[in-house]
């Protein structure tokens, strides 16, 4: 991963954090895919009051990048409020794993980044599609 891109996605995805909605879990997180054509789309975190309403920042910008037609990821940075950092929830996983997210920025307030390659997180994951 070129460093200048890493850089640019962890801002990015710290910057979508002001536009979060969470009155109910407390975690505020922001997010940036990386499209494989290059191009960035960010997410924040969306709390609704039923769990199953509740969205993640990843997902939101998964979400995002999904409906500009995008179908193929190299990467996406996690941002979160909390201390240490911030790593997906299952569901969350699954969804990255269709569509093949290869490498996984995790990176806290702080300024500490750490970089993974999604199987190093999840090694067994389901896949729908062939």
């Amino acid at each position: 991963m070129n460093i200048d891109i890493a850089d640019t996605m962890v801002r990015t995805a710290m910057d979508s954090m002001k536009n979060a909605y969470s009155l109910y879990d407390g975690i505020i997180a922001g997010a940036c895919a990386l499209a494989a054509d290059g191009t960035l789309y960010s997410g924040c975190t969306i709390d609704h009051p039923i769990p199953e309403y509740s969205l993640s920042a990843e997902v939101v910008a998964m979400a995002r990048a999904i409906s500009d037609g995008k179908r193929e990821f190299d990467a996406i940075a996690i941002v979160a409020d909390i201390e240490g950092l911030y790593a997906p929830n299952e569901e969350t996983f699954q969804f990255l794993a269709e569509f093949e997210i290869g490498e996984i920025i995790l990176a806290d307030l702080e300024g500490n980044v750490k970089f993974l390659q999604f199987d190093e997180l999840v090694p067994y994951k389901k896949r729908s599609r062939n």
